[in-house]
């Protein structure tokens, strides 16, 4: 379980909202409804929308605490984590709109999908203390990956993935499991050296969604739940694959999973690094546990 608090006068009234307008289908009509609901609840709102990739990040970085009492990311996890980035050292609570295909930090901090709801979190909800991960100095929230999701992540059409959702990956996975050549990469961590031929680095439990890679993790603490995948046959993979949509991950024998704070992985230089579903670093990779923190506003 996390832990969340509420601090005196913890109330939202000054809310900027960034916005990705690209996010999601049929997203549109719940971001109207959480944004009128905030103004009913005598918030005063101001919407940032964003027109390229990095305009999440340059408005959370140019959001000042003397303006706002708080910032809301609308969109998906990607647009999540461009204002994680931008807002570290704003000392400003994060809440979440979410308008994504995953919507994985949603999930994790079990926020109501129903716009008055999610007013209601963002408003007056409590706050969790979230210890964010490092890669190559990028931050990331939820998880990091190299290997397959990575190399999924990299081929994916926005095209197909603004179209068809979930599936898109669906899709980019299975390509990638008979068309792309497995590497071995080496994951060096807490003085042990570990071979695998795809590694997920875990900040929360959940992953792709509602799916379960890293069981143990936890925004809250100051540590990864490494996954380890030991082999990357078509067939190995598909079997990892299915524990992870049955939640079995740790009990499979192809999968090692360890608890740290630091790795470091190698690989062929270059290969793709994942974060929160968007590519933010290239091997060779240090993650480690950043030392600042960030509060997001979850249901009381």
């Amino acid at each position: 379980m996390v832990k969340a608090y509420t601090p005196e006068g913890q109330r939202q009234k000054r809310i900027l909202i960034i916005h990705n307008p690209t996010a999601g289908r049929f997203c549109r009509s719940r971001f109207l409804k959480v944004t009128a609901e905030l103004e009913r609840l005598g918030c005063d709102v101001t919407v940032k929308t964003t027109t390229r990739r990095g305009d999440a990040e340059a408005f959370a970085m140019a959001a000042s605490p003397d303006r706002f009492d708080a910032v809301a990311a609308a969109g998906g996890d990607g647009t999540v984590g461009e204002v994680v980035n931008g807002l570290l050292d704003r000392e400003l609570p994060l809440g979440i709109i979410p308008l994504g295909t995953a919507n994985v930090l949603a999930a994790e901090i079990v926020l109501p999908l129903r716009p008055k709801a999610i007013a209601a979190v963002i408003a007056e909800g409590a706050r969790l203390r979230c210890h964010l991960g490092l890669a190559n100095g990028r931050l990331f929230t939820m998880m990091a990956g190299v290997g397959l999701d990575a190399h999924v992540v990299k081929t994916l059409s926005p095209g197909l993935k603004k179209w068809i959702g979930k599936g898109a990956y669906a899709w980019a996975t299975l390509r990638e499991l008979f068309c792309h050549t497995s590497n071995r990469y080496q994951v060096t961590l807490d003085g042990r050296t570990f071979s695998a031929a795809s590694v997920v680095i875990g900040k929360g439990h959940f992953y792709g969604g509602r799916y379960i890679c890293t069981p143990d993790a936890r925004l809250d603490r100051a540590s990864f739940q490494v996954c380890l995948f030991k082999g990357g046959a078509p067939w190995t993979t598909m079997l990892n694959i299915l524990g992870i949509l049955r939640g079995k991950v740790s009990g499979m024998a192809n999968v090692t999973l360890v608890e740290t704070d630091h790795l470091s992985i190698e690989g062929p230089p270059g290969e793709p690094v994942q974060g929160d579903g968007d590519l933010i670093a290239c091997l060779p990779l240090e993650a480690r546990i950043a030392e600042k923190t960030i509060d997001l506003l979850v249901p009381a």
